[in-house]
């Protein structure tokens, strides 16, 4: 054998064992950063291997918040649930950690929701913890709500012109499969807000309210009013109304004043036009009186020019008349 072949070969294995070394050193290395998080792993069967853990740590993706997460779903007998289903959701932006614990409630309460569906309700920026939550146990919404709309009650008149104040408490749960482009608490709090106000407007006198509040109530769930939001109404109460003002009687006097000074603004220009109507005849008066004068100046005129023209003679008779014939 050739010496120079056999010095070529050992250099190459010892350059093969030199870069073996160092990757299985850089392997070591990691490894031993996150063994504590393998040995946890491999003790409640999460099944992530240390060469995922590597993987993991060069893909930018935080091991701990996975390890965590994937025990939390084994232990809850989520089993179907993969690493690389939490690693996507960790590189989409996603909050892991959340979505497993709203699974494993979802899970527990035996209600339908799939990896998917809960992936994409967090990736939307919702809470999709709090909306499984709300979903087993219904939260209550005041309307109207003081602390987003400042006002402490919602207002509607009755046939009768009476102002009744009313507020009322809504008990709604989490529509999971309309979480999603549903509309939210604002939507359902303006739907009630204008289904009270237009049940006490429908009533034909405000004693029909006062006797039976629920009766408004049952006029709102009647409507339907929680299609195509995101939460679903199980209940309205009416927790206070009020009498207001009489508003019919305050619209009335209002229109009795505007009549009145309706009628006062035709009496005045019926007046100005009386007045205007009575210096017009009196100019008319005048420019009569003129012509008057003016035909009574002519009357000597004519008379002479008769005389001038002979028409006219003094021929005294028995009586002292003049003959004015010719």
């Amino acid at each position: 054998m050739d010496p120079r072949n056999n010095s070529t070969l050992m250099i190459f294995i010892f350059v093969a064992v030199a870069i073996f070394g160092l990757f299985f050193l850089a392997f070591l290395i990691l490894f031993s950063r996150y063994f504590k998080l393998w040995l946890r792993a491999f003790v409640t069967k999460a099944r992530i291997g240390p060469l995922s853990l590597v993987s993991m740590s060069l893909r930018k993706v935080n091991p701990q918040v996975v390890v965590d997460a994937k025990i939390m779903a084994v232990q809850a007998g989520l089993s179907s649930i993969s690493t690389t289903q939490m690693e996507a959701h960790y590189l989409a932006g996603g909050n892991v950690q959340r979505l497993v614990k709203s699974l494993i409630a979802a899970h527990r309460a035996n209600i339908q929701l799939e990896w998917e569906t809960a992936a994409a309700i967090d990736l939307a920026g919702r809470n999709v913890l709090e909306a499984v939550q709300t979903s087993v146990d219904p939260k209550v919404i005041d309307c109207p709500d003081p602390r987003r709309h400042g006002r402490n009650t919602l207002d509607g008149v009755a046939r009768d012109g009476i102002q009744l104040k009313a507020r009322a408490r809504v008990t709604v749960r989490t529509n999971l499969s309309q979480l999603i482009g549903g509309a939210t608490e604002e939507t359902i709090i303006a739907r009630v807000g204008e289904g009270i106000v237009s049940a006490i407007g429908s009533c034909e006198n405000h004693r029909e309210v006062l006797a039976n509040p629920m009766m408004i109530a049952r006029r709102v769930l009647d409507k339907g009013l929680d299609s195509q939001t995101a939460y679903e109404i199980v209940s309205i109460d009416i927790a206070d109304i009020d009498v207001g003002d009489n508003v019919g009687a305050r619209l009335q006097m209002d229109q009795a004043e505007a009549d009145v000074r309706i009628a006062r603004a035709k009496a005045e220009e019926r007046r100005a036009a009386a007045v205007a109507q009575e210096q017009e005849m009196k100019a008319l008066t005048k420019e009569n009186q003129a012509h008057v004068v003016l035909a009574e100046a002519d009357v000597p005129r004519a008379m002479a020019d008769a005389f001038r023209a002979g028409f006219l003679r003094a021929d005294p008779d028995q009586n002292g008349s003049a003959d004015h014939t010719n």
